[in-house]
Parts: C-alpha cells; structure tokens; sequence
C-alpha cells in the first residue's frame, strides 16, 4: 500500500508539472536550420533567456561541428522554483539547463542533490573568478550554480542633494559618518539621507556582512539572532527614527512607488548591489548624470567596504541527455572572458570573472557609462578583497521569508525592539 501511494504521488507531480509546462508558456527556441543537439534551459527572468539565446549563436559560430538548439523556456518565479522541484524530485521533466535564485538554493541542495557537479568547468577557472560566487551554490567541495554577478554592494548618491547640503561623499569613511552626513543633508535640504526597504534583504544582509556576521553559520547553524545582527538592526532603527532615513515607498526598491519618488529626487543616496544599476537607468531616466557610485561606508577604518549580494545560480540537472555539452555551454557563457564581457554589455551586471573588470570593452560607451560616467568599475576594483562570501543552505528560504516579512517590518515600521523580534523570530525557525 505505501508503495503505490508513493507511484501515485510520483504520477501526481508528474501531471501536476507537465499541466504548469502546457498552460504555462511556449518554447522559444534558438532559430537555425540544420542537425544539432538540443538543450532545454528554464529561467524566470527574460532578461537570462534572451543572453542564453544570444550565447548559443555565439558557441554556435564558434563550434560548427557541436551545434546547439537551445530551447529557452521563462516562467514566473515561484512558478519556476516550484516546477523545477517538482520535476526532479519525480525524475521526469527536468531542464537539462536551469536557473535558481540564490534564496532557493537551499531546497535543491537538501540530501543528494539532483544536480550534475560542476567543478571540471569551474575548477580550472576558480583563481580568475571571485570564488564566493560559486561557493553560495556549493555542498561537501562539489559546486553546482555559475552566477552572472559578483552583486557587489555599492552606495548610490545622488550627487545634486549631497552639494546643496554641503556633504562630500569621498569623506564619508563610516557609518557613524554617514548618518552623521545624513543628520546635514536632513537639516539643509530637508530630504531624507537614505531609503531602506521593509520587504527585501539587500540593505540589512550586506550590513552584517561586513562585520563577518550572516543568518547562518559556515557550518549552516543559525546565527540571525547574535549581537552583531541585533546592534546592526538597532542601527537601522535608530535612522528611521531619527529620519536619516525612511521605509522605502512601496517596502522596497523594486517598487513602481520608489522608483517614482526617486526619480524625482526624493533622497540623498540608496545602498544596492551593482546589478540594480539598471533599475536607475530603466526607471529613473531623471537621475541621469546624478548618481555616483561608491563603496559603503565601513563599520570601522579598514573594515570590509562591500558584500556580495544576490545571485542566479545556472545549473545541470542530472535529466540532462548532454551533461557534459550542458556544461561545457554553461562555462563558455558564465565563465570564460567572452562570456563574461557578454553578462556586462547585455545585462550591466558585474561579472565574476575578475580580469574582465580592467578589459577596455566593459569602459567602453553604453547605457550605464552614459547615465554613472565611465569609471564603474574603477569601486568594484576598490573593494575586490572586501567581498564577504555569504552562507546559503537548507534553512535559507525560511529564513528570507522570515527577514522579509516579518523582521524588518516590525522594527522598522512598527517599531519593535530588534533584539526581542530577532530572538523570537529565531527561536521559530529553529
């Protein structure tokens, strides 16, 4: 009997997924007549699929005799998580080619993960990437995700507010610096020095970051609750109420209510990682030629001035007909220098493979230098060795949903006292 319940939940899920893949949306395939070997890549960002497709007519070009017809598929992104899971967990369906956001990791790598490893790709690269940006997708020395980015976590000033109050961005060296800058922007200008968001990660995780704290351990134990993140909380809170800052309209910096405010000038500087450069340039045309970008502030002199944050993991499913053409594919689009100068002109993020930030194609003139001038890169190769790894596992889902939903927005917003909401929340998750 529990037999055959278990093949009927397995034909269950396997209904259950092929129903989501009909109704969901249709294939876009790499158009090119002739033989070739097909692979299936799954995202939930267009964005992907489209420098997927545009790769492969690269390798194409590039390999005449291994041809590749790549089928590209873009579903929302819990749609694709859940779909994704569903398909490996039953054995049937599966992508050869997959992405997985960096929060959601941690439900593919429980148990034996139903993943190829990919260290004979990443392996022989790791010395000219930034390793911390495999190492988040990894479990027992064997890696399986390539990300696009670093994610490094930058300071967006608006340039125009910080001279009418009389601020110099190059002499804010750390926090205590900052808010005091923000207490002068405040009273000359009356805006707020910064926004911070109570529905997203990417102001508070990068803050603990740099003080080597995280919500996990390295041996995956659950530190949300330690001293340094309820004085970095406290930190926060005690902007806010000081309004140095204020809650992001909208809770994020995703929103359509943010971009607005901030399109029309309404703070003096917002902290994000590099890749929500083109947030500014796609939805706050404004703004052009008034951003600068900087390093954080350090908690103290000679502290870490950055974290990496965020990320897609690419993987290999182990349903893959082609493991090793997968893979191969995936490390000429994720790792090699042509493929990482690809990540920078088609997605203005900051590629992982470090060499690439010096190369003259990523200063040559695009969206991004037009709107932050041409010396991007020129913070990122600041804070190269300030870049903290991140520690993902298992338990990070929940504890993202946790922080998101619940955490921020009661300190931050109603008021609570951090210790008490850290220590609470904690005590659930473990």
């Amino acid at each position: 009997m529990l037999l055959r319940r278990k093949g009927m939940a397995l034909m269950l899920m396997a209904v259950v997924l092929m129903t989501g893949l009909l109704q969901g949306c249709s294939f876009k395939a790499d158009e090119k007549d002739g033989p070739g070997t097909e692979l299936v890549l799954w995202t939930f960002n267009e964005l992907h699929e489209k420098f997927f497709l545009q790769m492969a007519d690269q390798w194409n070009q590039l390999h005449p005799d291994e041809q590749i017809i790549l089928k590209a598929n873009t579903f929302p992104y819990d749609n694709h998580h859940s779909k994704l899971a569903i398909a490996l967990q039953s054995g049937v369906g599966a992508p050869d080619i997959a992405d997985i956001e960096v929060n959601k990791i941690g439900n593919f790598l429980k148990g034996i993960p139903q993943l190829i490893p990919l260290n004979p790709v990443i392996d022989p690269e790791i010395k000219n990437i930034v390793p911390s940006r495999v190492q988040i997708y990894g479990k027992d020395g064997k890696y399986y995700g390539i990300d696009f980015h670093v994610g490094a976590e930058v300071m967006y000033y608006n340039k125009e507010i910080l001279d009418q109050a009389g601020v110099d961005p190059d002499s804010i060296v750390t926090w205590a610096d900052y808010a005091a800058a923000g207490k002068q922007v405040l009273a000359k200008t009356g805006k707020p020095m910064a926004t911070v968001e109570t529905n997203d990660l990417w102001n508070y995780w990068p803050m603990i970051s740099q003080q080597n704290s995280d919500f996990l351990d390295d041996k995956g134990e659950l530190t949300l609750d330690n001293e340094t993140n309820i004085k970095t909380l406290e930190f926060l809170q005690q902007m806010v109420k000081d309004k140095i800052a204020i809650p992001a309209p909208g809770g994020g910096h995703h929103m359509e209510e943010y971009y607005g405010f901030m399109n029309k000038g309404g703070a003096a500087s917002v902290w994000m990682p590099m890749w929500y450069m083109g947030r500014f340039t796609d939805y706050m045309p404004d703004l052009k030629g008034k951003i600068i970008i900087r390093p954080l502030p350090a908690w103290e002199k000679g502290g870490f001035r950055s974290a990496g944050m965020g990320g897609t993991g690419t993987v290999v499913t182990n349903q893959s007909k082609h493991p090793d053409l997968a893979m191969r594919f995936l490390s000429f689009a994720k790792l090699s220098k042509q493929g990482n100068v690809e990540i920078w002109k088609q997605l203005g993020f900051d590629p992982i493979r470090s060499e690439v930030w010096t190369m003259p194609e990523v200063k040559a003139k695009n969206k991004f230098t037009d709107y932050f001038g041409p010396n991007i890169f020129d913070t990122l190769i600041e804070v190269k060795d300030e870049i903290n790894v991140v520690h993902i596992g298992p338990k990070t889902p929940d504890i993202a949903s946790a922080v998101r939903n619940k955490i921020l927005y009661r300190t931050l917003l109603n008021g609570e006292d951090p210790a008490t909401v850290l220590h609470e929340l904690a005590d659930e998750l473990r």
